[in-house]
């Protein structure tokens, strides 16, 4: 009953952790870009004295589900979508550069184009920073022109999107929710392309988490049944053994 009881306890504790993705997925479901999360798990058994007859669950490497959101036109020149598969580069709170797909940027009070975070969004050469007074235009390639508001055919070029394409199964999400590469910074990428005055959507599929969040609290359910069975069974054998002795 020792390792019923371990294997129904290991499996309950596995169902909290996936509905903590699926609570969160949810929470997300209207962030522009958010690539959501997945969790996967599997057996391992517990080594030690006696038969390997116990063993638990172990979460494996967690991911994320990369397939593209749905772009929709906002009209805001700050807004920009990605346009196939692709990144933003931005400077990440710890000074490093990280990757996102979520576009609505904005200006911040030093005139720095910023995330909704406030994350600073990085250009080729660092940093992009736009002129007061402007107005912006992004084009396909990621170069940002701004022009005078009074004069909106007079502009110039203030800088380019660093636009990325790293491998995705070398992408890791932080606790700031930027994705980062395990070989390090990656290189600008001139095929990835940009729809100005647009945003893609979350790629979470709302129903399909609402059902997964029901099933998995069903399966809570069986796993704290399994523990009570085996509770009330090792209860039975230890009052036959204390009739017999």
């Amino acid at each position: 009953m020792d390792r019923m009881i371990y294997t129904a306890a290991s499996g309950a504790k596995s169902m909290m952790q996936r509905q903590e993705v699926l609570a969160n997925n949810l929470a997300n479901v209207n962030t522009p870009g958010y690539r959501s999360e997945t969790v996967a798990f599997r057996v391992a058994p517990l080594v030690g004295e006696g038969l390997p007859t116990r063993a638990m669950v172990a979460e494996s490497t967690p991911r994320a589900d990369f397939s593209p959101g749905v772009i929709a036109t906002t009209g805001r020149t700050l807004d920009v979508a990605i346009q196939g598969p692709g990144f933003f580069a931005v400077q990440g709170t710890d000074g490093t550069e990280g990757y996102t797909r979520n576009g609505a940027f904005d200006l911040n009070a030093e005139g720095q184009l910023v995330t909704s975070a406030g994350a600073p969004v990085l250009g080729e050469g660092g940093p992009i920073s736009i002129p007061p007074g402007n107005v912006i235009s992004i084009a396909a390639d990621g170069s940002i022109s701004a022009a005078p508001a009074n004069a909106p055919r007079n502009s110039t070029p203030v800088g380019r999107l660093k636009l990325v394409n790293p491998e995705v199964r070398s992408l890791t999400r932080g606790a700031d929710g930027l994705f980062r590469s395990s070989g390090g910074e990656a290189n600008a990428d001139a095929a990835v392309r940009v729809a100005g005055g647009a945003l893609e959507g979350s790629n979470v599929n709302a129903v399909e988490a609402m059902v997964g969040m029901i099933a998995l609290a069903r399966q809570f359910d069986l796993q704290m049944k399994l523990m009570q069975a085996a509770d009330s069974a090792s209860r039975k054998g230890a009052q036959l053994l204390g009739a017999i002795a």
